[in-house]
């Protein structure tokens, strides 16, 4: 069974945490892999090559591999290069993602990018979008699945699903995994009624920090 039947009407955990987070380091991402492939997950989502080694190695499940990198201003891009999608293919990625926000703030150019990833990687090719125009253009580049990474809102307590963006990609000619504010399972179940492949959960899962500021927000303000 290939890696993307595997995920099919799955749930995909991303295990991340950035340099300045307590979780840091692929030994701590593999703990976190192992217990989320324990309670069930179809897939681990991992940020750089360590990560996604250990990920494999610990649960065996398919890996969706990134590479996060910044610009001068802080500016996030995923998988920004062809060197990048390469490093993740070796370490064992099935599906590597790539940032393909019109407006991503640095990497190569997609028109050249997704076709050399496609042609020269024995990998699937996930495209983190925005607006549904940008999962448009990734799969006229030759994206194997479109994601909304990117293409969240906000509430009161920090960002949730866009489902009306969530349906417009499910409506493409290819697998739409759904990623991006999932904090409920009621907003899982929404998406899967929308008929998405998967969808990704990450900071409501896998990082404490994101998770105690978003139950503060509920938490009553002193009297002055």
């Amino acid at each position: 069974m290939s890696a993307l039947e595997r995920v099919r009407n799955g749930l995909i955990v991303s295990c991340q945490a950035l340099e300045e987070e307590p979780l840091h380091g692929p030994m701590l991402m593999a703990a976190m892999a192992r217990a989320a492939h324990l309670g069930g997950a179809a897939g681990i989502r991992a940020n750089g090559v360590q990560d996604v080694e250990v990920c494999r190695a610990i649960t065996g499940l398919p890996v969706i591999g990134i590479q996060k990198a910044a610009d001068e201003q802080g500016r996030i891009c995923v998988t920004p290069t062809f060197d990048d999608a390469r490093r993740l293919a070796e370490a064992g990625a099935d599906i590597v993602a790539v940032d393909c926000r019109r407006n991503r703030p640095l990497g190569e150019p997609l028109e050249e990018l997704l076709p050399r990833v496609g042609a020269g990687l024995d990998v699937l090719i996930m495209a983190d979008c925005e607006p549904l125009a940008d999962a448009e253009q990734a799969v006229s580049l030759g994206a194997d699945i479109v994601s909304s990474t990117f293409g969240f809102q906000s509430d009161p307590y920090g960002i949730c699903p866009d489902f009306a963006l969530i349906a417009g990609m499910n409506a493409l000619p290819c697998p739409m995994i759904a990623e991006g504010g999932f904090w409920t399972p009621e907003q899982v179940e929404r998406a899967f009624a929308i008929g998405v492949w998967s969808v990704v959960i990450g900071s409501a899962i896998t990082r404490p920090m994101d998770i105690t500021k978003r139950f503060l927000k509920a938490v009553p303000k002193p009297s002055p």
